[in-house]
């Protein structure tokens, strides 16, 4: 089965509220599971927890005139900013930075994120923000590890992202969600767990783009996006502990969330507003599910709603636009600015939408000039 129909299959369960994933797991048998135990303990034993906290980062940041921006943060220790050594480390912080820079006015950063959380703590993380921001500007969301470490079912885990994300929209906030990460990158994590690993995170990360742009929001693709640089300077990029990132390795995540935290904002540049996706960067409109199954092979991608000749939704689904904001090839910028499911032009990828020409997810997505967009698996 393809990844993108399985993104749409875990979707669609948790939309319906059940279970049914446990196939999935049972195609490891019970050898196998007994192999995974042991490597997952020595994994544990190795990381252990050499951090008794996460550093504080809430406060206003930048400066500037007028009403700061609300920025929420909620999500794991990621979104915390474990393994960082000062508050202005975090990505919170780092994005706050970032948005006050380029807009001229100061943000209020509130983060509500808990180390340790999975998907279903989410709720109750935004409960928590919204009696401090009643209407945030942006809700910035990291989380899907812990689902993946604990084997949370991957369809409750999205129902429970989904519910934050829909009732963040209804309170008039923006979403900005940053997937799964990669953890077959993770150096403790000895194969054939790292395997498992790498395709339970892409599952995961593909079925929470399609729950949260169903929901109204966007997904950033984190996947394996610092896996090279933290392959090449494993020392620098990660804490102390070999899993969380370091200051620097966050602040390469923050990079890759702040355009379109920034764009969610309406801020990311006027030139870049109602632009059509560029086919030779990788840049398409599609079915959500397809959009999620080349998003997670590209790490770096946004995927957002759209419209398709005025329409939301084609006849495999809802129209999704994956657009590649970090700078490409000599320095040119891939960034589409739509906002909160605005028409993109996308109609001059697929002027039809009954045509539906993107391809099908079951075999890897096409990048530019029809080559496959990732070799991995």
């Amino acid at each position: 089965m393809g990844r993108a129909r399985r993104a749409r299959r875990i979707a669609a369960t948790a939309a319906y509220g059940g279970g049914g994933l446990a196939a999935a797991g049972a195609a490891v048998g019970a050898v196998g599971y007994g192999l995974i135990k042991v490597e997952a303990a020595l994994a544990r034993r190795v990381i252990g927890r050499p951090f008794d906290t996460s550093p504080d980062d809430e406060g206003v940041y930048g400066a500037g005139p007028g009403t700061p921006w609300e920025v929420v943060v909620l999500g794991d220790s990621s979104a915390a900013g474990m393994g960082a050594d000062e508050p202005h480390e975090t990505v919170g912080a780092t994005i706050a930075l970032g948005v006050s820079a380029l807009t001229g006015r100061r943000v209020r950063l509130t983060n509500r994120a808990v180390v340790g959380a999975g998907s279903g703590d989410l709720e109750r993380q935004l409960a928590n923000a919204l009696e401090v921001v009643h209407r945030p500007d942006v809700v910035v969301v990291m989380i899907g590890a812990n689902d993946v470490t604990h084997r949370t079912e991957r369809s409750v885990a999205v129902r429970h992202l989904e519910t934050t994300v829909r009732r963040a929209r209804a309170v008039g906030s923006e979403v900005v969600v940053g997937t799964c990460p990669d953890l077959g990158t993770i150096q403790p994590v000895q194969q054939p767990l790292r395997a498992l690993m790498r395709r339970w995170s892409r599952d995961l990360a593909a079925a929470q783009t399609v729950a949260v742009v169903e929901a109204g929001g966007r997904t950033v693709s984190l996947g394996d996006l610092l896996g090279a640089e933290f392959a090449a300077s494993p020392h620098e990029m990660f804490s102390k502990d070999r899993f969380h990132p370091s200051a620097v390795g966050y602040a390469r995540a923050a990079a890759a969330l702040l355009p379109s935290v920034c764009a969610a904002l309406g801020v990311w540049g006027p030139d870049t507003l109602d632009r059509a996706p560029e086919t030779r960067r990788g840049e398409a409109v599609g079915p959500v599910a397809v959009a999620a199954g080349q998003a997670v092979l590209e790490p770096g991608s946004e995927v957002s709603p759209t419209e398709v000749g005025g329409q939301a939704r084609g006849p495999r689904g809802r129209w999704a636009v994956v657009l590649r904001r970090r700078p490409g090839p000599g320095g040119a910028e891939a960034s589409g600015a739509e906002t909160g499911g605005a028409e993109t032009g996308g109609a001059a990828t697929h002027p039809d939408p009954a045509a539906d020409a993107v391809p099908t997810g079951d075999g890897p997505p096409s990048g530019p000039g029809g080559t496959p967009a990732d070799g991995r698996g």
